[in-house]
Formats: C-alpha cells, sequence, structure tokens
C-alpha cells in the first residue's frame, strides 16, 4: 500500500520569505552574489557534491532543441545555463523567490544567453496549460507546502505526452535507519564537519534527522523532506508514466576532510540523498 505524503505546517509565504532572505549558494560562497566567480564556483560544487564530479546527461531530455522548457523553481539559473549549454534555445525559468530571480537573470546575462524569467508559484503558476514540452525540477517540490499541487500543477502545464524531470531528497538508509547513525553523525560534528554559513555550521550534532534534512538549506528554511520511493512514486501520482528513477547525491563538502574522488563516486551511487524521476504525461 501506498504510503501517506509528508505534510508541513508552513505556508508560502514562509517558504518565499526563506528563499528571499537566503538565496541559493549566498551565505556560503566567498565571492560577491552576481559575479562570474560566484556562478562558476556554485556551478562546480553542484556538479562535484550531487552528482560525483560528472553530470548526469540522463537529465535532458531528448526532445527538438527548440521545444519549450521550462525550469520550475530555477532559483539562482544553475540548469537555466546548463539546457542552453547543451543547445535548448527556447528557455523559460521561474521561481518564487524575487531575489534568486535577480541573480538567475544576472547569470544568464553574464552567459550572453536569452531566458523567459518571471515570478511564479509552483503549486499554483499562470502559465497555460499544455504549454511546454519539457518541465525541469530539480530539488523543489520538497520544499513546497504541498507537494502533490506542485506535481499536479507540471502536469497541467504539460502537453500531453511532454516530459519532466523531477528530484526531491531521498530517505536513504541512514535517514531510515537514523537511531544507528545518531552517534556516528554527533561523532561528525564534534571534529568539525558540518556546512558553510546559512547557520549550517553544526547541522550533524542535531537528534532529528529530519532536521537535518530541513536544515540542509540553512537553519531558517521552513521546509524540507525527505521521501522514500513508495512516497515519491505517491507522489508523481496517475497523470505520469515513469521512465527511469535513479539516484544522486553524497554531501561530501560537509564533510571535515576532503575525501577521494573514487570514492566520491561510490558514496553517490551506494548512499544517494536525492531520488530522480524522468516521467512522461500520458
Amino acid at each position: 500500500m501506498p504510503h501517506s505524503l509528508p505534510t508541513v505546517d508552513k505556508t508560502l509565504e514562509d517558504v518565499r520569505d526563506f528563499w528571499d532572505k537566503a538565496p541559493l549558494w549566498t551565505g556560503e560562497s566567498d565571492f560577491p552574489p552576481g559575479t562570474m566567480a560566484f556562478f562558476e564556483e556554485h556551478r562546480a560544487t553542484v556538479i562535484r557534491d550531487c552528482y560525483g564530479g560528472v553530470m548526469d546527461e540522463g537529465i535532458f531530455p531528448d526532445i527538438a532543441k527548440d521545444a519549450r522548457i521550462l525550469d520550475l523553481g530555477c532559483g539562482i539559473g544553475f540548469w537555466l545555463v546548463e539546457f542552453c549549454d547543451r543547445g535548448y534555445t527556447n528557455m523559460y525559468g521561474a521561481d518564487l523567490s524575487s531575489n534568486s530571480l535577480k541573480i538567475a537573470r544576472q547569470r544568464c546575462q553574464s552567459y550572453g544567453l536569452e531566458v523567459d524569467l518571471s515570478e511564479q508559484n509552483a503549486e499554483a503558476t499562470s502559465f497555460q496549460s499544455a504549454w511546454f514540452d519539457h518541465v525541469n525540477c530539480q530539488g523543489v517540490v520538497h520544499h513546497t507546502p504541498d507537494p502533490s499541487k506542485a506535481i499536479s500543477e507540471i502536469s497541467r502545464i504539460l502537453k500531453p505526452g511532454g516530459t519532466a524531470s523531477i528530484s526531491v531528497y531521498f530517505k536513504n538508509i541512514i535517514i531510515r535507519h537514523w537511531a544507528m547513525f545518531r552517534g556516528f553523525s554527533k561523532l561528525l560534528s564534534h571534529v568539525g564537519a558540518g556546512l558553510k554559513g546559512r547557520g549550517r555550521e553544526n547541522i550533524y550534532a542535531s537528534d532529528d534527522v529530519n532536521d537535518i534534512v530541513r536544515r540542509y538549506d540553512g537553519a531558517d528554511n521552513p521546509i524540507g523532506v525527505a521521501f522514500d520511493e513508495s512516497e515519491f512514486e505517491t507522489l508523481i501520482g496517475a497523470d505520469f508514466d515513469i521512465e527511469s528513477v535513479y539516484y544522486h547525491f553524497f554531501p561530501a563538502r560537509s564533510l571535515p576532510v576532503k575525501i577521494p574522488v573514487a570514492m566520491h563516486r561510490t558514496l553517490d551511487k551506494q548512499i544517494p540523498f536525492m531520488i530522480y524521476a524522468n516521467i512522461r504525461k500520458r
């Protein structure tokens, strides 16, 4: 029997307020937001930490390069540049946070890209129904007050047969069996493990693994939940066919010492903290 979806008691305004105050990568980088050094550092960190050093090209759809594509929850614009770099020419970006969109706009301008950007609520956008050929939504719906509404909205704005790539935090073996790992987490915190800035320096000292998941994006982050496979399939719902499910992300930069690249890639595969799905609207 499918699991029920996680529930939260925070509002859309709570989410907007946090990301306006703390757009992604701000507070962690030593470079000023909006500068090329800031963007290049962010890209290198995402590829290294989220994909073990090698971008997973399976995230990008096998569709016409002029297909209409939306990066929903585009944040500071990482995926917009990645799609454009691969030749996609009809890109849209949408985010709840106006300050994140400001940085995304600076990012696109820095790389000489033309992208249609707009402030949108992922649970209820202003886009026409059946407007997009593909929706990219990475690490977004696990921050929304009602993830199922966000998935329904993706279905609404996609054309019949349209595709989407979606990822959320994953309840891996550590999260599922937290009682076994809690002592090790506290030891990591004691020897200096943690994340720079945004109130996350002592993130591993928490007794509550759900609090660690939420605080990964910042101590004041109102919503951050993880899903197991069944919950993720329930989230995707009845409107989509699942074409592939895969996993990534081991946060090596939070460890007190640098680990070898080969080890990081193994951990990315064996202990991933993100679950991905490539799906198609029926």
